[in-house]
């Protein structure tokens, strides 16, 4: 972790933020005491799209369709004439 004062993140923000972005922390002293942390944002969660998808596929063979006897073409056509 880097280490910095108050002042001198001021006048060089940008390319601490630039630093921060690549995943580097920074702490910003004052007078010698921690006053702030720079850090990166959290990152999302990516689960496994494939596995994401397997489960969603589960789900709905599980289910099933619920059209109550309508089919798919006169829903299509229903939605046309409105």
């Amino acid at each position: 972790m880097k280490t910095i004062g108050a002042f001198e993140a001021k006048t060089r923000l940008g390319g601490l933020l630039d630093e921060v972005a690549r995943g580097e922390t920074i702490m910003i002293t004052r007078r010698g005491k921690p006053v702030a942390m720079l850090v990166p944002p959290p990152q999302p969660e990516t689960g496994d799209l494939k596995r994401i998808i397997d489960e969603m596929l589960m789900v709905r063979d599980r289910t099933g369709p619920r059209l109550a006897g309508l089919k798919i073409r006169d829903l299509i056509e229903e939605g046309r004439r409105r």
